[in-house]
């Protein structure tokens, strides 16, 4: 079940698969006898200095994946690499917990939530804990049809019934760590009376469907550090993120977790990138799996990708360790990547490394359309 949710996405999985798939067809072009003996991969990011152009993307309660250390480990693993973290507003870890684990530049992700009482509360917080910036998400005003999740029984927190529990017994370090842990739960809102029982419950309960533009431009009003919008798929869109004060588009689709049959977010890069014309800064997130995904995506317009999965797979296999490890083979394929392209740093990846570009716009302009 724990596996399901995180490899899984919505209806047909149709976004999902895509969104890996479509970077195998950009095609990469490379110069030779070039000096590449220093590789570069250092960036800035939201303001932020970071070793390489990859955030660690926000997700919901990381203690499930692993119930001993879940966000606490994530955030260790990317202050070790010098990598921008993300917490989510639904994490199984507080915000001020976090905080105290990494001194690293850190991102909070929040909704504009029915109660805006609340949403200035946590505001209030994240910026108190140190955080350097706020991820709006906003291609969320329903929960994502993800099948696999009712079809294991699966809940957050997880519920015992007769199939979860057949699935943990076949498990049973994860079954020790996950019933001799605290009760994995959205933290940041444990202070509500009666907290928030089932994150699902709550997020039905509290994102707001009425949220429209104003909404976003009040919350860019209510914190004055680096703000991103999360969640953009059309030029028209990204372009007024930056007109109401956004510092960063976040090109997402959820991780093919809401709309499926949505276009991959690698095609939608290069209108958005025209759209915003050098305003801002781009993020793109969605099906980044090899060092080679992250180059075409900083050739095609981003100024950073942020990377889900991969680190989540990590973590469910080996807690900190494995999150340090998924962050070395992306971060060293990437050197390796520039260093076969004849680039020595990331602003020299430019559109010209890939050799079927014009293909590539020629299908961008028609989702454009």
């Amino acid at each position: 079940m724990v596996f399901d949710y995180i490899d899984g996405g919505a209806d047909d999985e149709v976004t999902l698969r895509r969104n890996a798939a479509r970077f195998r067809d950009y095609e990469l072009l490379w110069d030779v006898l070039a000096d590449v003996s220093a590789i570069d991969t250092s960036a800035n990011v939201l303001g932020q200095a970071v070793s390489a152009p990859i955030i660690i993307a926000p997700t919901a309660s990381s203690r499930l994946f692993n119930p001993r250390a879940g966000e606490r480990a994530v955030a260790r693993a990317a202050h070790a690499h010098g990598l921008l973290y993300s917490a989510s507003t639904l994490a199984s870890t507080s915000i001020e917990e976090i905080a105290r684990e990494t001194p690293g530049p850190k991102l909070f992700q929040i909704y504009v939530w029915k109660d805006r009482g609340l949403v200035r509360e946590i505001l209030q917080r994240a910026k108190a804990a140190g955080f350097a910036g706020i991820v709006l998400t906003v291609d969320t005003p329903v929960a994502g049809n993800r099948e696999r999740d009712p079809r294991n029984r699966f809940s957050i927190p997880p519920k015992v019934s007769l199939h979860t529990a057949a699935q943990a017994l076949a498990r049973p370090g994860y079954l020790f760590d996950l019933t001799t842990t605290p009760s994995i739960r959205a933290e940041n809102f444990a202070h509500l009376a009666g907290g928030v029982g089932s994150i699902v419950d709550f997020i039905n309960t509290q994102f707001d469907r009425s949220v429209t533009w104003r909404d976003a431009a009040w919350m860019r009003e209510q914190w004055d550090g680096a703000f991103a919008i999360k969640g953009v798929g059309r030029p028209s869109d990204a372009a007024q993120c930056i007109d109401i004060g956004a510092d960063a588009v976040w090109v997402s689709n959820h991780g093919g977790r809401q709309l499926d049959t949505a276009p991959a977010t690698i095609d939608l890069l290069t209108p958005i990138a025209d759209a915003v014309a050098g305003r801002g800064q781009i993020i793109l997130d969605g099906g980044v799996r090899r060092g080679s995904d992250i180059a075409k995506a900083l050739a095609l317009g981003a100024s950073a990708v942020a990377i889900g999965r991969p680190y989540l797979w990590g973590l469910a296999a080996s807690g900190e360790l494995g999150v340090r490890r998924a962050l070395e083979i992306l971060t060293s394929e990437l050197e390796r990547t520039m260093a076969l392209l004849g680039r020595t740093r990331i602003d020299a990846l430019g559109p010209d490394i890939i050799a079927n570009a014009q293909d590539a716009e020629m299908r961008s302009r028609h989702i454009e359309r």
